[in-house]
């Protein structure tokens, strides 16, 4: 027997705002970020994936943007230690999830996205999930999308 799991993706305030303090100390001192780092955009935030169950197989994707915009989402390799060590942009995977709704858009029209790649991403969630308790996310918003216009989550069946 198989259960749905829906996950929601939370945002992660207190990583992001020591990552925004890194690019401000950075400013600051002028000094140039390490060879690598992937310092925090302003039009970007910290998500994180909290996985009560392991064994999971990703069945679809929710994601609302109540405006037009541009959602891009990238899953870290990076487990965050108490020093919250600096993101390094081989830590970042691939496939992104890329979601978007034009201006044109019907209110109740679907979000559209990259099917494949987003397929492709879900199914890497799943397989990382094995091995993870919690999986953390750059979301960049651009276009009119911001936090407060997004709704995202993911939905696995469990094995049981």
């Amino acid at each position: 027997m198989s259960t749905k799991l829906v996950l929601p993706f939370l945002p992660d305030t207190q990583l992001t705002e020591v990552m925004r303090l890194r690019v401000q100390f950075l400013q600051q001192r002028g000094q140039k970020r390490q060879d690598g780092e992937r310092l925090l955009q302003p039009n970007e935030a910290v998500y994180r994936l909290d996985f009560s169950k392991q064994s999971l197989q990703f069945s679809h994707w929710t994601v609302r943007l109540a405006q037009a915009g541009h959602l891009t989402i990238t899953a870290t390799s990076q487990l965050w230690t108490p020093d919250l060590t600096n993101l390094m942009t081989r830590q970042l995977l691939e496939p992104t999830g890329t979601f978007w709704r034009k201006p044109v858009d019907a209110n109740d029209a679907p979000v559209q996205c990259y099917e494949a790649d987003i397929y492709e991403f879900g199914e890497r969630i799943a397989e990382l999930a094995k091995i993870r308790k919690v999986m953390y996310f750059l979301f960049a918003f651009a276009e009119g999308c911001s936090p407060e216009t997004v709704d995202c989550s993911i939905t696995f069946t469990c094995r049981n």
